[in-house]
């Protein structure tokens, strides 16, 4: 696994990638050790973007579209996602959310509901608040 702390113009953040796809995004902080932390690495273990030509391909679009998302700009996040760590139940969660126009508000039942599971509004919560790739599926 390849990671990346970034510096935005919101703080420290950083992204994690398999040879799968994006598989973390921690949302900006203050403190790049906390960034390390949240990816499980000291600041040796993620790479610096300066160093572009070491990073795999995906690594490197994943660091440019995060930088402008985290400017301002209006960024298409067209990154693979690799999640298969996670159970069907989440990755069903996110899909359904990922699916979410722009602008529009969904509550946890009617996801629970596209995902066939109308009584699982809480677990959707639970799933929601475990997502490794904040921005990617908001």
């Amino acid at each position: 696994m390849e990671k990346a702390i970034i510096h935005t113009s919101l703080g420290w953040s950083g992204v994690a990638a398999s040879e799968h796809g994006i598989c973390r995004i921690v949302l900006p902080k203050k403190d790049r050790n906390a960034v390390g932390k949240e990816l499980n690495c000291d600041e040796r273990g993620a790479r610096v973007p300066e160093k572009f030509a070491q990073m795999p391909p995906i690594l490197i679009k994943a660091v440019k579209l995060l930088r402008r998302y985290f400017s301002g700009e209006r960024v298409s996040f067209d990154l693979p996602l690799d999640l298969r760590y996670y159970t069907p139940f989440q990755q069903a969660v996110w899909r359904a959310t990922a699916e979410i126009l722009r602008g529009e508000t969904r509550s946890y039942g009617w996801i629970a509901k596209r995902i066939k599971n109308p009584r699982a509004a809480r677990a959707v919560g639970r799933a929601l608040g475990a997502n490794p790739v904040p921005v990617l599926v908001p």
